[in-house]
């Protein structure tokens, strides 16, 4: 139990520092509630199970060939840039219905973080890095159906850290005046405008090597 236990707390750290989901969660959260910031973590934990699959079954050694690094991290910049165009430009807008909101639903939220973490070529580093190395090390003590319960407790801390961000992110939209929530999603926007100019500064570079 104390194994499972320190698997969740893994998840928890993985999930903690500021990248584009937690920027992405902390806008939709503001402007649109908590339901659309949740759902942008649960698209990102979903191209999460990916990554984790893919290097479970041996898959990821595709990651390391030039044309597919090339794709992922121009598809990164596609997806980051114009995400973090369109929250600048919504910043303070206010949350419309759904069907008069400009396409703002839930499924977009989820795919949207879907998209965001499953084109973030710094993502499936970390995962080969981060749950290979353990997948190495598990796999000399325990079994498969050990090292799948392990793996779950990684999802469930992930999961408890994108209940808080939604929550925090949603939950303060009542404290901040329409000036400071349009701050925040101008700033978020921009975070994300930055990581996208990095990945296409990656590109950039591999097409010129």
């Amino acid at each position: 139990m104390s194994v499972f236990i320190s698997y969740i707390v893994l998840g928890l750290s993985l999930s903690a520092p500021m990248g584009p989901i937690n920027a992405l969660q902390l806008d939709k959260g503001i402007r649109l509630g908590f339901w659309h910031a949740w759902l942008v973590g649960v698209g990102g934990m979903a191209a999460d199970a990916v990554f984790m699959l893919l290097i479970y079954f041996g898959l990821a050694q595709f990651v390391d060939t030039p044309i597919v690094q090339l794709f992922l991290w121009l598809f990164g910049f596609f997806v980051l840039v114009y995400t973090g165009i369109e929250s600048v430009v919504k910043a303070g807008a206010p949350a419309y219905d759904s069907q008069q909101n400009g396409g703002e639903t839930k499924a977009r939220s989820f795919r949207t973080g879907f998209l965001m973490a499953i084109s973030n070529p710094l993502s499936i580093l970390f995962w080969l890095g981060i749950y290979g190395s353990i997948l190495a090390e598990t796999t000399k003590t325990y079994h498969g159906g050990q090292i799948l319960i392990y793996s779950m407790g990684i999802f469930l801390g992930i999961t408890l850290w994108d209940l808080a961000m939604a929550s925090v992110a949603a939950g303060t939209q009542k404290w901040f005046s329409g000036r400071i929530i349009r701050w925040i999603s101008i700033i978020s926007g921009l975070i994300l405008i930055g990581f996208g100019l990095y990945f296409g500064v990656k590109a950039a570079g591999i097409l010129l090597s």
